[in-house]
């Protein structure tokens, strides 16, 4: 018999709603690749309110919603307490993908707390539980037998956790370097071209690569947090973000930009961390002039790119895209996968 999963999704947004797309077209494909199937038994949006049903809820219809419709109309409730949802669905994963405030991790940090709290895993695309809280998520969730995978919160679905803790794992890691804003690369790249900073921000927006507020992109604040977060993660540190020196994008100009091109070289935000001869580790987060034959030179667009420093086979590099819709639901769908790996 094969294995099921129930699942909640906490936000209905780009995100969880490709992952509903993802299970409702492709379950079956998926299930015979996988071993286990996927079926939603609890959403809540605060747009569309709360709707969970035991059986399965039709994500069919939730797909083909119009704008403006609610859940009620689907026999959910307009009402959408994330909490009594968390604690309360039948359900053995959440899939929490909503807003995460840069400043406390919050609502995300209190969503992913509660269903640990209530004995179910949790897989989620959000910076800030990992960047804030990650020991003490990884105690809770083993003191009540589950999981907490957060694959998803540095570079959306390319697998750069994994790759270090799994095939880079014993290759000694003494720092990375990355370019984990695709939004500020992006930015770098058309500035290249010719545009303003503010052009340039602007087409960005336009394009869908940065949100009506650019500030935790273009200021560096979305990076400093993932940068806390590979540094905890693969260096064994235990930074507060707040540990993180950070200097964002706005101080470098057309001028400097043409001056780099001139030499060979390309702007661009790094956040990096190194772990010290004596144990401490050092991060930051500021823009940095490289030569054209630094590794992470060449990374154009909104692609990421991180550059591992290792004592066995020196740089290790890998990119690949660091936003998009398909991509980040991927990362949740890895983050079941793996869940599933150590159920077994």
């Amino acid at each position: 018999m094969t294995k099921n999963y129930n699942i909640a999704l906490i936000g209905l947004g780009n995100v969880n709603r490709t992952l509903a797309e993802i299970i409702h077209t492709e379950g079956t494909a998926l299930a015979q690749d996988l071993g286990f199937t996927l079926r939603v038994t609890a959403i809540t949006d605060l747009r569309f309110g709360t709707l969970v049903d035991a059986a399965g809820v039709d994500l069919g219809a939730v797909l083909a919603m119009e704008p403006g419709q609610k859940f009620s109309s689907l026999g959910g409730s307009d009402d959408c307490d994330n909490e009594t949802v968390i604690r309360t669905a039948p359900a053995d994963i959440v899939a929490e993908a909503t807003f995460t405030n840069p400043e406390d991790g919050e609502p995300a940090l209190s969503h992913v707390r509660w269903a640990l709290e209530s004995g179910k895993s949790v897989c989620t695309t959000n910076k800030g539980p990992a960047a804030f809280a990650a020991k003490e998520l990884k105690a809770l969730a083993a003191k009540n037998g589950v999981f907490f995978e957060f694959e998803g919160a540095v570079m959306s679905g390319t697998p750069v956790l994994r790759l270090a803790s799994g095939p880079l794992k014993g290759v000694g890691m003494t720092g990375f370097s990355g370019i984990l804003n695709g939004t500020s690369n992006y930015i770098f790249g058309r500035m290249e071209s010719g545009l303003s900073l503010e052009a340039a921000i602007a087409e960005a927006q336009d394009l869908g690569y940065a949100e009506a507020d650019p500030t935790a992109d273009i200021g560096g604040s979305d990076v400093r947090l993932k940068v806390t977060v590979l540094a905890n993660e693969l260096l064994g540190a235990d930074l507060d973000s707040k540990d993180v020196p950070m200097e964002g994008i706005t101080g470098i100009t057309p001028a400097m930009i043409a001056d780099a091109l001139s030499r060979g070289a390309h702007w661009k935000l790094i956040g990096a961390a190194t772990k010290n001869a004596d144990g401490t580790i050092t991060a930051s987060v500021a823009p940095a002039m490289l030569d054209s034959t630094h590794p992470l030179a060449g990374i154009s667009g909104a692609t990421n790119a991180v550059m591992f420093d290792t004592d066995y086979l020196g740089r290790v590099t890998i990119s690949g895209p660091g936003a998009g819709r398909k991509e980040t639901a991927y990362a949740l769908l890895s983050d079941i996968i793996a869940i599933d790996a150590q159920v077994n």
